[in-house]
């Protein structure tokens, strides 16, 4: 009982650091695009300076082109932002509700102390179905909750891989 509330204890603190990483990460992105726009203005500003032998169509054409290429990387970014905030909210929903669930099993249990008391074996018995359903139910929070640590997992390396293309660009 004490090891199951130790486990549950150090997966929700590896759960917080997990969040704590991928919002720095997420700050990171938002720094490191508003760094990209700022060199992209200063190179379009340049450029217009300095003509580079293309005619102001070509240019504009260019121009537009990279502005395309820069807006559907923004938006991809906002997907892929938003997709994490709807995971770090589902996340925290599961999290409460696991906490919840803790709490009704340590009342059920406290019931099933005062149950045995009493001596009442078919109260017993009850109790131990709702202490039984209850660790089950834990235990799909728990799959849920490594699924969606998957998940950031899988999103973070997407991340990655975009941020790299995005500094390419």
């Amino acid at each position: 009982m004490e090891e199951e509330k130790m486990n549950l204890r150090l997966d929700a603190d590896v759960q917080k650091l997990e969040a704590e990483r991928l919002k720095k990460g997420k700050t990171k992105v938002e720094e490191d695009l508003d760094s990209l726009k700022t060199d992209y203005k200063k190179l379009r500003l340049s450029m217009r300076t300095v003509r580079l032998g293309k005619t102001s169509e070509q240019w504009r054409e260019e121009i537009q082109e990279e502005k395309n290429k820069a807006d559907r990387w923004e938006r991809k970014f906002q997907e892929v932002q938003a997709r994490n905030e709807a995971l770090e909210k589902s996340f925290s929903e599961n999290r409460k509700e696991k906490g919840e669930l803790k709490d009704r099993v340590a009342v059920l249990k406290g019931s099933l102390h005062r149950y045995r008391n009493r001596n009442s074996a078919m109260e017993l018995r009850a109790s131990l179905r709702k202490i039984e359903e209850m660790k089950e139910r834990i235990k799909e929070l728990e799959t849920t909750l490594e699924n969606y640590e998957i998940w950031i997992e899988y999103l973070k390396a997407n991340k990655d891989c975009q941020n790299e293309q995005l500094h390419y660009f």
